[in-house]
């Protein structure tokens, strides 16, 4: 259960979660390069095979898009399957950044990239009674196991007791 689903009390330290992956091919790739990063690499194998990636590649803004996509898509499905079975359901919060955001490694055509969320710390906030910030790590990782996007992120969950 990740933050958008479940009340802050039942986030655990070390909690990680499988949110979902996604194959990346070279349509998608160009189409989301073309409207929110055209750059030659990342729109044409031609040139691509002249950069220093070698090959066409996927956007590191793609990447961390698409991990967004595949939280909200996760937490909305659980979101619907607590609120079916009864269960109370937090209000969503906000989040006031990421930080360490990293591509170590390109996403090229034909990776599959899983994306996970792990739970690293959390705390009550004073200033804000009825709440707590949660600090995440997320990753996505190709097929053979390597991180091809990180960050460090923070999100406002609601306490149950509030």
């Amino acid at each position: 259960m990740t933050v958008l689903a479940v009340f802050f009390e039942d986030l655990q330290i070390g909690g990680r979660y499988a949110l979902g992956s996604r194959d990346f091919d070279a349509e998608m790739i160009k189409k989301f390069a073309v409207k929110y990063d055209p750059q030659p690499f990342h729109m044409d194998e031609a040139d691509a095979e002249k950069s220093h990636f070698g090959k066409l590649c996927a956007s590191g803004w793609q990447t961390i898009s698409t991990w967004m996509r595949v939280y909200v898509d996760f937490n909305m499905k659980l979101r619907a399957e607590r609120a079916k079975a009864g269960h109370t359901l937090p209000e969503i919060g906000v989040s006031p950044g990421l930080k360490e955001l990293k591509w170590p490694r390109p996403v090229y055509v034909g990776d599959k990239i899983s994306y996970t969320q792990e739970v690293l710390e959390k705390r009550p906030l004073k200033s804000r009674p009825g709440w707590g910030l949660v600090t995440t790590r997320g990753e996505g990782c190709n097929q053979n196991g390597d991180i091809v996007v990180s960050f460090i992120s923070s999100t406002l969950v609601q306490m149950r007791s509030a």
